[in-house]
């Protein structure tokens, strides 16, 4: 993937990302009305039904969507992957995959959501983001209005699956939806039993430097997850802002730095980051181990290409492992 030029609002996007533990407490996606067939065979949602979203809102959806708003580039994927792509009718100006969401008219502007064109889509389910992605007040402010809004936040990979069910159950896609999971499991398995017995260096996946502060994944975020998923044991920053001191960074001494803010700055190298001011301490820095992670998009949007994410970590954390 070629390196992209940093928007002005990705620190933002990327932070929100990352953050974990001020998020609220996961809650898993649960669906009120019956399965009507066996797993392996195509399954229809019987409307109305009663959702159960990760913030714990349970939201009656009373037939299947047909104008669907996307609040995050994951849930828009999440939707396409799920064959719902044509009932899209509003995305964010972040969205960038797949190809055919170019467009689709955009709602979320400059990480702002711009409810009168939310409102003006006239969409008969609202999918957003949890933490923050999508503020809160703007959720409440969308539920008010008398639409139907399924908040996501997954903390995990366990928990992006389970989003994808979610959506699946909303847009009658529950065959389908089990289908992308189980093919997501298969290759999870895969890089699972490639890592057996290996060892784990301690790895610090650094997201970016904003204002003089140093930011990583955030302790028990979906990244830190990601990580020690792949092999790694993660270097983590602190649990509401995401940001590590340099002191704490050169005292966890890093085995592995993951340059993910280098794949939209081409100023961040490795050469670059190996002659900061006090970055030379560090066993990464010292046995040349930083890699730039051009798929960073894949590694912080929870979607259905995580595991894209995944085993492209695994690949910059066990080389040898996975050639």
């Amino acid at each position: 993937m070629a390196p992209r030029l940093r928007s002005p609002l990705l620190p933002l996007v990327l932070l929100a990302l990352v953050l974990g533990a001020c998020a609220s407490p996961s809650v898993s996606p649960s669906i009120s009305a019956p399965a009507s067939a066996a797993p392996s065979q195509p399954r229809h949602v019987v409307f109305p039904v009663t959702l159960t979203d990760d913030t714990g809102r349970v939201v009656t959806l009373t037939a299947r969507p047909e104008r669907i708003v996307s609040l995050a580039p994951s849930n828009t994927e999440i939707v396409c992957a799920l064959g719902a792509c044509d009932r899209l009718v509003g995305v964010t100006d972040f969205d960038d995959y797949p190809a055919e969401v170019a467009g689709i008219p955009k709602v979320v502007i400059g990480a702002q959501v711009d409810v009168e064109k939310v409102v003006a889509a006239n969409p008969d389910l609202i999918i957003a983001a949890g933490n923050e992605l999508t503020p809160s007040t703007v959720i409440t402010r969308l539920a008010n209005l008398g639409y139907p809004v399924l908040v996501l936040y997954p903390r995990d990979l366990a928990a992006v699956e389970g989003d994808i069910t979610l959506v699946g159950n909303a847009l009658d896609a529950a065959g389908l939806a089990a289908t992308v999971v189980a093919d997501m499991q298969v290759r999870i398995a895969a890089v699972q039993a490639a890592l057996a017995g290996a060892d784990r260096p301690r790895t610090f996946y650094e997201v970016g430097l904003f204002g003089g502060s140093i930011y990583t994944a955030g302790a028990d975020s979906f990244l830190a997850s990601l990580i020690s998923l792949a092999g790694g044991d993660p270097i983590t920053g602190d649990s509401l802002s995401t940001a590590i001191q340099l002191e704490a960074l050169v005292a966890a001494d890093p085995q592995l730095i993951l340059l993910g803010d280098a794949a939209y700055d081409p100023s961040v190298t490795p050469a670059s980051v190996g002659v900061r001011a006090g970055w030379g301490a560090m066993s990464a820095v010292s046995s040349d181990r930083i890699l730039v992670m051009a798929d960073d998009e894949v590694i912080t949007r929870p979607g259905p290409r995580i595991v894209d994410g995944l085993e492209a970590l695994a690949r910059a954390i066990h080389p040898e492992l996975f050639p």
